[in-house]
């Protein structure tokens, strides 16, 4: 395993718990989110964390699966992720919309989407629905058969005073067939165009996705090493909570691309196995 430590080597902070990015990290999916794909070193890496009991998570950006389904998939491969270590944007959303009075989402996604919402006690409608304009929040997650009775659904709920929620704000994600595009992100582009909304971001890079991987960790921000192939994702998240970037080239980003990142989207180290980060945590 060979590190790429050249124009890395920032002082690493005290590391006391570890997030990790799926798609392009542990694992590549196809571009249908069925078959899933193991990365070399993933299933060791988790496994020595888990005997060393550094606590970790992983936080995808993908919302079609319900956590704990997606967690049994994933155990099912050999990866030891328990069903609460596994972090979607719905989870975030279920843990903050309360917080900021939702009562009522209507949900623009598959009915994995909406499953963590109605677990946290928010009613969920979706389009058609009676009293699908009259909700709270708009929640946009994984929905591959949008259509404009969707984005027309969602103008009229933000126009009656609705605030808009987004799972995901990226264009392209990594899958074993290559870049695939994530639809929240188009979908959300057609409603504010729409709208004018702004937008409530649940999933990466937004911090209400690192405070709640924090909590679940059990450490403080600053001591969360964030682990993922997306620099305008995982690594911007980093450096915004004051965490510790580490960038793996197994995903969409070459070792030249991390090089080529402004501070802003660099990580702390770039790794082109996930293993050599265990080297990197004090015992």
């Amino acid at each position: 395993m060979k590190s790429s430590h050249n124009g890395f080597n920032e002082p690493l902070g005290a590391i006391a718990g570890f997030m990790f990015d799926l798609d392009g990290t542990l694992i590549l999916s196809g571009r249908s989110l069925g078959g899933y794909r193991v990365l070399p070193g993933a299933i060791e890496a988790l496994s020595e964390l888990k005997e060393r009991a550094i606590p970790f998570v992983a936080l995808t950006n993908g919302s079609h699966y319900p956590p704990a389904e997606q967690a049994a998939k994933l155990r099912a491969l050999g990866l030891p992720i328990a069903d609460e270590a596994l972090l979607t944007p719905s989870s975030v959303a279920a843990d903050l919309m309360p917080r900021r009075g939702v009562k009522r989402a209507l949900v623009l996604g598959t009915p994995g989407v909406g499953h963590a919402l109605s677990e946290a006690g928010i009613e969920i409608l979706f389009t058609g629905q009676e009293g699908a304009d009259k909700v709270q929040a708009v929640y946009i997650g994984w929905h591959p058969d949008c259509n404009m009775k969707d984005i027309e659904a969602a103008a009229k709920a933000i126009w009656n005073g609705a605030e808009l929620y987004c799972a995901s704000d990226v264009p392209f994600f990594a899958t074993a067939d290559g870049k695939t595009m994530g639809y929240s992100y188009a979908i959300v582009g057609a409603v504010r165009k729409v709208t004018r909304a702004p937008m409530i971001l649940t999933g990466k890079p937004s911090l209400h996705a690192l405070r709640l991987v924090a909590r679940r960790l059990g450490v403080r921000m600053r001591s969360v090493g964030v682990v993922g192939d997306d620099p305008v994702v995982e690594m911007i998240m980093a450096r915004r909570g004051g965490a510790t970037g580490f960038g793996v080239t197994t995903g969409i980003t070459t070792a030249e691309g991390w090089a080529a990142q402004p501070k802003s989207r660099r990580p702390h180290r770039v790794v082109h196995d996930v293993r050599e980060i265990l080297a990197m945590v004090k015992p």
